[in-house]
């Protein structure tokens, strides 16, 4: 069974790229993996198994 959450990134105007990596990272290490980055970045939806 899969859990997902929806992220709304705030990102702000500067080193947006570094922060945005940042964040994925932060939540790759809890075992979340990203399922759509929809354009403009307002917001990210992950997903990982229920059960790990």
């Amino acid at each position: 069974m899969k859990e997902y959450k929806v992220v709304q990134l705030k990102l702000g105007f500067r080193n947006r790229l570094e922060r945005l990596e940042e964040t994925l990272n932060q939540y790759a290490r809890e075992g979340w993996q990203v399922v759509d980055l929809p354009q403009g970045w307002m917001a990210v939806v992950l997903e990982r198994d229920k059960n790990r």
